[in-house]
């Protein structure tokens, strides 16, 4: 793990730059003066997430996670960061377990698991599933990811849509807690997408067993 306030192009974690501002607008309030650092921690937690060098992926730090705001002008706060960047890992790490559930029995522990190639967030790319349930008046996703994942040679891209909730009542702080739901599935740019697709709608819709990966996950802060 580096204490670097610069990322490498191989030590990185699951959510570039452009997300980072959507994360932390969810917090944010009014912006305060920048600072290089602002005195923020700049340790970093290492992700249970594989790369196909062996390691893990790297989260940044606080002080990183407001670096890369701050020179994107976006005004971030430093008192944010303490419980952004938590809440981004938390919601990368549910993400990477939705992803395991889709992928479970599918061949990937023949070469030690599947493992994550590459990520791009892009909240301004509308998913078709996105847009379809908008037009029943769901509320639109924050953030979009597509996550390409390596199993054994075969790379799947999946789609991640990021919505914010409402805290359950009955768990919600005094402060009041962030809620998000994801939606993980693999996209329809493959026949490979397309079959685990249409299994999982199948044994949903018509068998009644439905997979835990099928559905919306939700992530409390």
């Amino acid at each position: 793990m580096s204490g670097s306030h610069t990322e490498s192009s191989t030590d990185r974690c699951p959510v570039d730059h452009a997300s980072r501002e959507k994360w932390s607008k969810l917090q944010q309030a009014a912006p305060e003066p920048l600072s290089p650092t602002a005195g923020l921690p700049t340790a970093r937690e290492t992700s249970s997430i594989p790369r196909e060098d062996g390691h893990k992926w790297v989260y940044p730090s606080q002080a990183q996670f407001y670096d890369a705001m701050a020179r994107k002008k976006h005004n971030p706060r430093a008192g944010d960061m303490q419980v952004v960047v938590p809440i981004h890992n938390a919601v990368n790490e549910r993400a990477w377990q939705e992803v395991l559930k889709w992928e479970a029995g599918r061949g990937g522990e023949k070469c030690g698991g599947v493992k994550l190639v590459s990520f791009k967030g892009d909240a301004s790319k509308t998913s078709p599933k996105a847009r379809l349930k908008m037009l029943f008046g769901y509320q639109a996703p924050f953030d979009r990811h597509d996550w390409l994942v390596d199993r054994c040679g075969t790379q799947m891209r999946y789609v991640i849509d990021f919505y914010t909730g409402r805290p359950d009542s009955a768990t919600m702080s005094p402060a009041g807690n962030l809620s998000f739901y994801l939606d993980v599935r693999p996209s329809l740019d493959s026949f490979e997408g397309i079959k685990m697709r249409i299994g999982m709608f199948w044994n949903r819709w018509v068998l009644g067993t439905p997979s835990s990966g099928t559905l919306p996950a939700r992530v409390d802060s």
